[in-house]
This record gives structure tokens, sequence and C-alpha cells, in this order.
């Protein structure tokens, strides 16, 4: 399998936050040969996914132990820097924290998409797994279960004694099986250019317009449809005024007044038209009093305003034109 491959594998496996991040760090000519590859990606197997990831672990591991030594490097280091009695107590601090937890992989995986696996679980089985799960973690699974299975689960959550280690484990790989599984269908369809439009809509302003850039060079083709499933702030041009003032029910004027900051006349006029006089002369003075708002702030106030368009789009609140169709409201 070619590296290019096995990269855009890679960056299709990962949350597209993390992908986008993982992007924004790779040389121009990189990141070209992997966009166009996960635009080309149809399908991907679950073996294939599974020898990339294999692989990817393993080198990670080989280059974890090369930096960090291991254990024993460790202890000789604080020994000779801190005397044997003080590195012995530093280092025992080190092994517990390095004790695997039980149930540790789900922290990793948000309790939203947690919720999605066990809520048909017996409550018993989900009263075990929120045990052992961050307090803030295990309050979000919990408001997020039925109501009648709720009390059943905090009250076995109250009265649970130890669990045997075995058990434990049991239920822990099991529900493991089952994620991995889950993902490795998910993943049997992969990449494609509407997969480039999302990681692309998760990255920084900059990385974005390099990439498409760059790669228009190579293929203008793919560069237009990435574009098209795309939507960025400067689209906001693009809804009718039915979905702008849907979009002003849920977007601040303090919020507005940092988006618009940075935004061209065109827009400023739209959003401003769409308001009554009384309310756009507000937003206009508050947009005064700001003064001058770091470009940073002004671009993650726009991205806010980006997914509340798409929150709103896949609640099919409104809906966002591609290729110049008209939009709609419901």
């Amino acid at each position: 399998m070619e590296d290019i491959r096995k990269s855009a594998i890679l960056m299709l496996s990962l949350e597209k936050p993390l992908a986008a991040e993982v992007m924004s760090q790779l040389p121009k000519k990189m990141v070209e040969l992997v966009t166009l590859e996960i635009a080309r990606l149809q399908e991907v197997t679950r073996e294939e996914q599974d020898r990339v990831l294999k692989e990817f672990y393993d080198m990670a591991a080989e280059q974890s132990y090369i930096e960090q030594g291991g254990v024993d490097f460790a202890n000789a280091l604080l020994e000779q820097s801190l005397g044997k009695e003080d590195a012995g107590e530093i280092l025992e601090t080190v092994r517990q924290s390095m004790t695997e937890v039980p149930f540790g992989f789900l922290q990793k995986v948000g309790s939203d998409n947690l919720l999605t696996f066990i809520s048909e679980e017996h409550p018993q089985t989900i009263a075990l797994i929120m045990s052992h799960l961050p307090p803030n973690m295990a309050a979000e699974v919990l408001g997020g279960l039925p109501s009648n299975k709720q009390l059943e689960v905090i009250r076995r959550v109250a009265n649970m004694e130890q669990t045997s280690p075995e058990v434990v484990q049991d239920v822990e790989r099991s529900l493991e099986r089952r994620m991995i599984s889950t993902l490795n269908q998910q993943m049997e369809k992969a990449g494609g250019i509407s997969m480039v439009a999302q990681i692309l809509n998760v990255t920084d302003r900059v990385t974005n317009k390099g990439i498409l850039e760059n790669l228009e060079h190579e293929d203008t083709e793919l560069v237009d449809e990435i574009r098209r499933l795309m939507f960025v702030f400067d689209d906001l041009l693009k809804l009718d005024d039915k979905a702008i003032q849907a979009l002003l029910k849920e977007i601040d004027n303090s919020q507005w007044a940092v988006a618009l900051k940075g935004a061209s006349e065109e827009i400023r006029n739209k959003i401003l038209g769409n308001l009554s006089q009384r309310a756009s002369d507000m937003l206009r003075e508050e947009m005064e009093y700001l003064g001058p708002v770091r470009v940073s702030d002004v671009e993650g106030m726009q991205q806010t305003i980006v997914d509340t368009v798409r929150r709103l789009e896949e609640a099919g609140e409104i809906v966002v034109a591609v290729g110049g169709e008209d939009q709609f409201i419901t």
C-alpha cells in the first residue's frame, strides 16, 4: 500500500478537528497529495484500515520508547538528580498514574457517542460503566438516558459494591469490541470529496485557503467541487432573508458584533438589512463600542456562526443551496 494512501486512511480514522490539525502541520506538497487521495477514496475495507492503524501504532510506540527511555531510564535520571529516596517516591506516583484505568478508552469517545452504545444496556451495566467515568462525563451520560432508566441507573450506582476485576474486564472488552466494529463499518465507505470538504470546513482560514489554492494548480475541477460542498462565513450571502432571520434568532448581538468586525460590507449589509431599524442601530453601536478586536476572536466567532448554520440545516430548519439553487426555510 502506498504511503499517501495510508496517510489518507489515517486522516479518515481521526476525528475531523484532529485530522484538520494534523493536516495543518504537514508540508504543503504533502497536504496536496493527501487531500487528493482522500478525495479519490471511495471504499476502505476494515482489513485495510486495521493494517494502517496497526502500522501507525507500532511506529508511534517505537518512537515513544526511543524518546522516553522507559521507567528504568526515568528512575536513573531521578536518582542522579534527587537521590534514591526522593526518586523512589516520585517514581511510585508515576507508576500509579500509568496504571490502566478501566474504561479509560471511553474518555476519548465523548458522552454523545457513548450514549449511542450503552443506552439499551441493562441498568446495572450502565451503572458499572458510569462508575468508572469522570463525574462530568457520567453526568452527561445520565442526562441523556430516558427518565425511567435514569432512576434505575443512579440507584444501582449508589448501591454498587466492589466489582470483581474479571467482570469489569468482560464488560469493558465487550463494549470496546462493539465500538470498534461499528467504527470499522462506518469506515467501509469513507473518503471522497465530501469528506475533504468536511475536514477543510474545520481548518483555520489560512490553512484552508492555502490548501485549496495549492490544490487548484493540479485539479481545478476538484477544487470547484470541494468548494461547492463547503460553507464558510462569506457564504452567508448565499442565504435568503428568511434563512438569515432564522440565524439571527440563534446568535446574540454581541456575537454578531465581533463576527462582523472582519466581514465584508456586503455581509454587514445583509445582516443589518434583516434587522429592524432600532436593532440595526444597536448592533452598529455595539460594533463601534468594541474597538479593535483580535483576528483570532473574529474568526472564532465567525466559525461559531457557520456551525450554527450547519446545525440549522441538519435540523431541517433551513436549506443551504449548493451550486446556486434556491434556499428554503421550513
